[in-house]
């Protein structure tokens, strides 16, 4: 008696983490404007809103980390809505009245491949 055929099943998953993380930079024409924590992230939700309205600007959205001086922060995104705020911090041009605009430095669902950058690596 033969052996019976194995069967095999293919299972991809595309996108199986729960949350991305971007490094990202605000970008200000004219020097001296300054944003703390609690600006930077209404400003962030105020993008989302301007583009996708109030129930996309209400997106688990998290600061994990913001440097004042040079502003950029590690923001925590939903993966489904890793799109809206990328395309919502593309589009924003302006805060009060000022022109700004955000760089999207790296982006990985993993924090951890956001601590490093191979490209600013320097070997002795």
């Amino acid at each position: 008696m033969p052996a019976p055929a194995a069967t095999y099943e293919r299972i991809v998953y595309k996108n199986p983490s729960e949350h991305h993380y971007m490094k990202v930079c605000l970008e200000f024409q004219d020097r001296g404007v300054g944003l703390n924590a609690a600006q930077f992230k209404q400003l962030l939700i105020s993008a989302l809103k301007d583009l996708f309205g109030e129930v996309d600007a209400a997106l688990p959205l998290d600061v994990l980390t913001y440097e004042e001086k040079s502003l950029s922060a590690i923001l925590r995104i939903c993966s489904s809505g890793l799109v809206k705020l990328w395309s919502s911090l593309t589009l924003l041009g302006s805060y009060k009245g000022k022109k700004c605009a955000f760089r999207v430095i790296q982006v990985s669902p993993f924090l951890l491949a956001l601590s490093g950058n191979s490209r600013e690596l320097v070997l002795d």
